[in-house]
This record gives structure tokens, C-alpha cells and sequence, in this order.
């Protein structure tokens, strides 16, 4: 069964994920929760804020989990794009262990190579062989890059909202600039302001005239 996320959340899909230990660093670091979600127990750090979740070893039984928790709170950690782009179409923030965002813009492409790579690797076409470039350290470089700014901006800015619209509540708007002047019970301008200006504008005013007459005294 799933859970309701209503806070910043780190989600990993954790099957052969190589950047566990980046993820934990970075959540601590940050003090986010991370939820570890697998289809077998596997031995983690004990923190507090690390949770696994184990799942039956149905198909996509891992991808389901994630996929119905995905929300704009969440940061998904995943090399899966159909998860990825579940969990974006969800409002998530979705990164690969390379460091590469899944995005909006983004995943309908994606989606559309995997189908090509896949047809190419097919045994009725030849079966090209091989599988991803092997993990690197600057793989893990960007991942660290990637993550840190995906929880920056989860932090400091309003979560997403599921396609095709944002459903967040606006922030309530600023309030107005104050009165020039002091308002009364009534809800009237004071007038003694108004008449300090009248009055010294009028002792200028004398003033002007009489200064020649001044100056011969």
C-alpha cells in the first residue's frame, strides 16, 4: 500500500541503483526522509530518516509503489523511464542515476528512444547486444550536482502539480503600502497634515512679497 507524501521526499527506486549512498549523503545533509523501495530486503544505513519499503517480487511491483506515491513533494531516483515518466506526469522531480533530469519537455523523447533501442535489441532484427555504458565517477559527479539542485529548488520553491495544471495554492498577495497619512476611526484622511502644508505654503507666500520691504527696515 502506498503512502501520502506531504512533505519534501526522497523516493528510490533501489534495484541495482549505484547512487544510494550519494542519495543518503545529500538527504542528510538537507535533513529530507528517503524512502528505499525494493523487492527484497537489503541491508541500510540506520538512520532515521532512511525507510525501506519492500515489495512483493510481482512485475513492476517496485514502479506501482512509486509511481502512486509520486507527487510534487517527491525527487524520484530512478533509472526506469515508463517510471520516470509516471512519476513526472504525477508532478514529481525525476533524475537518473546519471544525473540526467527526466522533465516534462523531455520524457516524450526519451520514451520514444527506449522504444527504438528496444526493437534494435530484439532477436528478430539481429539482436544488437550490449546494455548502458558502464557507471563512472563523473556519472556519479553530475548525479551528486543534479540532486543537490533538484533539492534546492524543491526547498525553496512551490511543489509541482500533476499535467496539465498546478493545482498549489497562490501564496496570499502582499500586503498594500500604508497610507500617506494616519487614518482616522472613520476611515478619513486626518486634515491637520493637509492644513500644516496649506498654512506654510501661505507663510511662504507672505514671505516672498514682503522681503523687499524687509530689507529697506
Amino acid at each position: 500500500m502506498s503512502e501520502e507524501i506531504i512533505t519534501p521526499t526522497i523516493l528510490i527506486d533501489a534495484d541495482a541503483c549505484p547512487v544510494k549512498e550519494e542519495t543518503y549523503k545529500v538527504a542528510e545533509r538537507y535533513g529530507l526522509p528517503v524512502i528505499v523501495v525494493a523487492n527484497s530486503y537489503m541491508r541500510l544505513p540506520r538512520e532515521q530518516f532512511i525507510k525501506q519499503i519492500v515489495v512483493s517480487d510481482g512485475f513492476d511491483a517496485a514502479d506501482n509503489w512509486i509511481a502512486e506515491c509520486a507527487n510534487g513533494f517527491c525527487i524520484v531516483i530512478t533509472a526506469d523511464i515508463l517510471l520516470a515518466e509516471r512519476c513526472v506526469k504525477a508532478g514529481a522531480t525525476v533524475l537518473a542515476p546519471t544525473g540526467r533530469p527526466f522533465t516534462e519537455n523531455s520524457i516524450g523523447s526519451q520514451v520514444a528512444v527506449r522504444a527504438i533501442m528496444a526493437d534494435l535489441r530484439a532477436p528478430a532484427v539481429g539482436g544488437l547486444t550490449g546494455g548502458p555504458s558502464p557507471f563512472s565517477k563523473a556519472d556519479r559527479s553530475r548525479f551528486l550536482q543534479a540532486l543537490d539542485l533538484a533539492v534546492t529548488k524543491l526547498k525553496r520553491g512551490t511543489p509541482r502539480s500533476p499535467w496539465p495544471y498546478y493545482a498549489v495554492t497562490p501564496p496570499p498577495p502582499s500586503s498594500p503600502p500604508p497610507p500617506r497619512y494616519e487614518q482616522e476611526s472613520t476611515g478619513k484622511s486626518s486634515d491637520l497634515p493637509l492644513l500644516a502644508e496649506i498654512i506654510s505654503s501661505i507663510h511662504d507666500i507672505w514671505i516672498l512679497f514682503n522681503l523687499p520691504m524687509l530689507l529697506q527696515h
